[in-house]
């Protein structure tokens, strides 16, 4: 019966793909199947030592590491992003968590990970959205692999302007020391996975991440719906190499003027 209804429903007000426009079918939810299967992957989870799990070398110990798609200016997945944010659309967060979830099963990324953590907001910041996107990830996410989901266990403790339009200092700096873990004793030798929508310089997840820090046996593993670049873009990887360089030439230089001011 409660089909019928909804078919009806769906004749009269129909759902349509957030990128084509085109009409959603029976079993289609946020996205039709061409658009989905369209959508840029980056297939990382294939890959040991791949560009996300490099990025946090020297920064957090990492057991694995990826982002599902590639983020690019005026692309499908920035529209599905500013969607969720932006708009209100959780939808689109939980089936795209799910998606995220169903393609990653098989490469047993999620083999021993006790614990779902979604990268929490400020207080203030999830009132005004009135949710938190990387919190409806992680639940598309905790539904396909039966993984629980908490969302207490670390909390962002003050208030911080958006990320989006700061460099790459600007962003280590805006995050400094902005999480707090609240319930350190309950995740001795736990395994963790840190869930968030885009990676950037990797700069607010190392800051959730050292909050768990000194909790004994914690293992931490990190994925994230996006990752900004260009895949069409050759020189894509090299760039992201250069940037590592140059940040551990800057944390050398911080390090030497340490060195000369107290010696």
């Amino acid at each position: 019966m409660m089909s019928i209804w909804t078919d009806l429903w769906n004749l009269f007000f129909p759902h349509s793909c957030l990128l084509c426009g085109r009409q959603l079918i029976s079993g289609e939810r946020v996205l039709c199947l061409k658009c989905l299967s369209g959508l840029p992957r980056t297939q990382f989870h294939l890959r040991k030592d791949n560009i996300v799990e490099c990025n946090f070398w020297g920064k957090i110990p990492v057991e694995h590491a990826t982002s599902f798609l590639y983020y690019a200016k005026g692309g499908n997945v920035r529209q599905l992003l500013y969607e969720l944010k932006y708009h209100g659309n959780q939808e689109v967060g939980e089936v795209m968590g799910r998606m995220m979830a169903s393609e990653l099963m098989c490469s047993h990324f999620f083999d021993g990970i006790d614990l779902i953590v979604p990268v929490p907001l400020h207080q203030r910041k999830k009132r005004l959205r009135g949710y938190n996107q990387s919190e409806c990830l992680a639940r598309g996410v905790s539904v396909v692999t039966g993984i629980p989901m908490d969302t207490k266990v670390v909390i962002r403790s003050r208030y911080t302007d958006t990320q989006t339009h700061k460099g790459q200092y600007a962003r280590w700096e805006n995050v400094r020391n902005l999480f707090a873990c609240i319930f350190p004793g309950s995740l001795e030798g736990k395994h963790l996975l840190l869930v968030d929508d885009v990676l950037t310089t990797g700069a607010t997840v190392v800051s959730c991440a050292d909050a768990f820090r000194g909790i004994p046996g914690l293992r931490i593993s990190v994925l994230t719906l996006a990752l900004a670049g260009n895949p069409d873009n050759n020189n894509y990887f090299l760039e992201k190499y250069l940037v590592r360089i140059f940040h551990y030439l800057d944390v050398f230089l911080y390090f030497c003027t340490i060195f000369i001011r107290y010696s």
